[in-house]
């Protein structure tokens, strides 16, 4: 990457947009992703325009290195990062999955909080030193573009910092990023710390100065805009803010503000925000995360107005009370108004103007869900169709499917459920009792499947109003520590129910094949598997 920090012919500086969807997103309980998931998602990265794709910790497991070769192999428009413990063993491993991309960037950390040093890395300052500079040296004898970062840095010695940092610089570290691992900082003292290293680190305003901010205390948004205020030119952020504990700072809120406040963060981004809605909506099918009503620009609410002052203000000018425009981050109306009797011309037209394309097979079995919700529904929405598409995209490339779901229930008796799922080409059926048609269809999977998974999290939301709503599921499962979340939607509760506990075991799969990268001696006992 350019370190030039001037966009072309704006007369502002430009911001990178460093996106860890992919590696710091997928640490949020329950989110992981197949490598086709992760793919979809990258390609509508790369769409976004943000500058950086951080695919994954290639020395994590199997599954890890061959995503980020995936990602390196697949996207052309923004530079590919693998992260990196600071040994030389994951080094390596980064950039051999690394080789395929046309921009790649090793991103190496190692913590310099004194908590860190004593209780994780049982290492003294000066060892973290040498690490540092034989980490940022190896990476860089293999590219270009090196990262480096100091995990828990705003919880280190401002002294040692400084050392660290310099460090970095010295052995050929190109960008710099500083990151609120734990969400600890505020927005002054982060700037703060911008600040000071400006000032005190030689070379500190050669290289990009990066943020990474966790949203513990509701503010990994207002940090990173602050360290940005304060000479920050990198901001490291996921779609929908997804994360460990509490989230990332949210890539959509970044970026909307900084176009909507230039006046006061005078900074340009190249994201083309109208694929904004798009690339919100996958990553909560594919994670299985529904965005809150009133979350921040992607949010069901964002654009809503339900009081008579704000409606009539927004109905004589849109400005009154609309900040942007819903068009500017891709929540397009559209004029096809669609039911049963719309054909596949305009099913496919339909979903084009959506942002939407789909193989032959994709397309063929959600037009024949949409006729299926169309003899049950007078008015079918763009919600509908959005539930319905995400639904199927996500579950394509599963080795679970449902296939049909049959329930009977009523008061005083228990419940039966006829399910058949096809597992791995193969169509098995069985026929369950429970407390409720719900009940009674897990528990048919459960058999089905062979194991019984713990339910921790059921939730049920209609997609749209009315009681000939589609349903929409969400299922958290839990096996020998591990979670996942599913998703699914069908205008049978049940089956959307039964989608989802399948979508979350599909997950589960996904998960054991992962294993937790083995510590490194030469480095440390026990370093965790991300600078976030």
């Amino acid at each position: 990457m350019s370190q030039e920090k001037t966009a072309t012919g704006s007369g502002q500086d430009h911001l990178y947009i460093f996106d860890t969807t992919l590696r710091d997103g997928e640490q949020s309980p329950g989110a992981s992703m197949t490598l086709e998931e992760k793919l979809r998602i990258a390609e509508t990265l790369d769409a976004l325009k943000v500058d950086v794709i951080e695919a994954g910790f290639a020395i994590a497991s199997e599954g890890d290195f061959a995503c980020v070769k995936a990602v390196a192999e697949q996207v052309r428009g923004c530079t590919v990062a693998s992260l990196a413990r600071a040994a030389p063993g994951d080094i390596e491993r980064a950039a051999e999955a690394l080789v395929p991309a046309i921009r790649p960037r090793i991103h190496t950390f190692i913590a310099t909080s004194p908590l860190h040093m004593k209780v994780k890395l049982q290492m003294q300052p000066e060892a973290v030193l040498e690490a540092i500079h034989a980490s940022v040296s190896k990476a860089r004898g293999h590219v270009d573009d090196v990262e480096w970062s100091a995990e828990d840095a705003t919880r280190s010695d401002p002294d040692f910092l400084c050392r660290a940092v310099e460090a970095a610089i010295r052995a050929g570290a190109t960008t710099v990023n500083l990151p609120d691992t734990v969400g600890y900082a505020t927005p002054e003292e982060y700037s703060a710390m911008f600040a000071d290293i400006l000032a005190r680190v030689p070379g500190a305003d050669g290289v990009i100065l990066s943020a990474h901010c966790h949203n513990d205390l509701g503010l990994a948004v207002a940090n990173s805009l602050a360290a940005v205020k304060a000479g920050a030119r990198q901001v490291e952020c996921t779609i929908n803010g997804i994360g460990e504990r509490a989230g990332n700072a949210a890539m959509e809120e970044i970026v909307m503000a900084i176009r909507t406040r230039g006046d006061v963060v005078p900074v340009t981004t190249r994201v083309e925000t109208t694929e904004i809605t798009k690339a919100s909506r996958l990553v909560s099918a594919v994670t299985g995360f529904a965005v809150q009503n009133n979350k921040a620009i992607v949010g069901a609410n964002a654009f809503a107005h339900e009081s008579g002052i704000h409606q009539d203000g927004v109905l004589k000018a849109a400005e009154t009370y609309e900040i942007m425009t819903p068009e500017s981050v891709g929540l397009n109306r559209s004029s096809l108004v669609m039911g049963k009797h719309s054909g596949r011309h305009a099913f496919a037209e339909k979903l084009r103007e959506m942002g939407y394309t789909l193989g032959e097979n994709a397309f063929q079995e959600c037009f024949k869900r949409f006729k299926a919700l169309g003899d049950r529904k007078k008015h079918i929405y763009d919600e509908d169709i959005i539930a319905l598409v995400d639904d199927e995209v996500a579950t394509a490339s599963n080795r679970i499917r449902v296939v049909s779901v049959t329930t009977h229930s009523s008061s005083g008796a228990k419940a039966v459920s006829d399910v058949t799922l096809d597992i791995d080409g193969e169509e098995r059926s069985t026929v369950v009792y429970g407390e409720g048609p719900v009940d009674a269809a897990f528990n048919a999977i459960k058999d089905l499947i062979g194991y019984r998974p713990h339910l921790q999290l059921f939730q049920v939301h209609a997609v749209t109003q009315g009681t000939d709503a589609q349903a929409e599921c969400t299922v958290r499962l839990e096996e020998s520590g591990r979670t996942a979340n599913g998703q699914g939607a069908h205008e049978d509760t049940v089956t959307a129910a039964a989608r989802a506990y399948v979508a979350a075991v599909n997950k589960l799969m996904v998960k054991r094949e992962k294993t937790a990268p083995q510590p490194v001696a030469s480095v440390t006992p026990d370093v965790a598997a991300g600078d976030g």
